[in-house]
């Protein structure tokens, strides 16, 4: 049950008890903190297959340009299987100016499920197209594509989303793998029992397709990056141009297309680590005095210990994030 939930299995203990009864001495955790590196080769050195006992020693440092043009290359897959360039998810035809690309982790994982929940609960596609400059979401799992239809009825996702089975675009953008619960969240609503339960029903329903093995790798964590024109003074569309629509993948394929880069990111460092909804909106750009959320002290309490690092259009004079990142 613990790999639906992203808990610790009991191996993973930080003092291992031997059948004497005496203590072992906890070997030291691996740590693959590679994130401070600005070489666009530092994933081929990271193991990714190594398993924590605790938070992932990770930061929210921002991708240079150099890892971008790198994960560009990259491919995602659409629901029906159909490979989509990378760059097309927030930088394509018909493609929001701005996108907040989000990276869940498996598609059985109730905890992600949760936090899609309140995502869409609080945000929607005509609450993006309310802002001054046009924006979007797109979420990738690390699963078969196959599981997200089930996956956007579970969580009745309005945002589009992908697969990325080979998980290269999360290696590449620093994300690791830990089984680590951490602790409770502003986003999640449900109780961690009921998750559970609601998670293996889910995965039981798959066994008759053959898909309850194809979520993805259970010990992988996500993380959000928004991407934002690296000039934003020239505008390309109006919010109102009806030429484009929001989140759609294709259209003119010669119309020219803006450098972007990431202004805001935040990598997980727990299985329950997600950004949480106020600090999302906030960095959207939507104003937090008239979002209450589900508990207005949790809430609150989200609001201030903020996780992602940088400076998106919409803060860059707030002063807010927890960092401030040179882009």
């Amino acid at each position: 049950m613990a790999i639906f939930s992203g808990l610790s299995p009991a191996k993973e203990t930080s003092d291992a008890t031997a059948t004497n009864g005496t203590k072992k001495a906890t070997p030291q955790k691996a740590s693959i903190d590679t994130s401070r590196s600005n070489s666009p080769q530092r994933a081929e050195s990271v193991d990714n297959t190594a398993e924590f006992s605790g938070d992932v020693s990770t930061n929210n440092e921002i991708p240079t340009q150099e890892i971008l043009r790198k994960v560009d290359k990259l491919t995602v897959l659409d629901a029906d299987g159909k490979a989509v360039p990378f760059k097309d998810i927030y930088n394509g035809p018909g493609v929001a100016r701005r996108v907040l690309v989000i990276f869940i982790r498996h598609f059985f994982c109730g905890n992600c499920q949760e936090f899609i929940r309140s995502l869409a609960a609080s945000i929607t596609p005509a609450d993006l197209l309310q802002l001054p400059t046009p924006t979007f979401i797109a979420v990738i799992g690390c699963g078969s594509p196959s599981l997200i239809p089930m996956y956007q009825n579970e969580t009745a996702c309005p945002f589009p989303v992908y697969a990325d089975p080979t998980k290269k675009l999360y290696d590449e953008l620093g994300m690791l793998r830990t089984l680590n619960l951490g602790t409770r969240p502003e986003y999640q609503r449900k109780a961690l029992v009921s998750m559970m339960t609601a998670s293996f029903v889910q995965s039981l329903k798959m066994l008759k397709g053959g898909k309850a093995f194809q979520g993805g790798d259970y010990q992988q964590v996500g993380g959000e990056f928004m991407f934002e024109p690296v000039d934003l003074t020239t505008p390309i569309c109006a919010p109102g141009d009806n030429s484009k629509q929001l989140g759609a993948i294709g259209g003119n394929e010669t119309e020219s297309r803006e450098e972007k880069r990431v202004t805001w990111c935040h990598r997980m460092k727990n299985t329950r680590d997600h950004a949480e909804i106020p600090e999302l909106r906030e960095v959207l750009g939507f104003d937090e005095e008239e979002s209450p959320g589900h508990d207005v002290k949790r809430w609150q309490k989200a609001l201030r210990e903020r996780k992602g690092t940088g400076l998106s259009s919409t803060t860059g004079g707030s002063g807010n994030s927890a960092e401030k990142a040179s882009v």
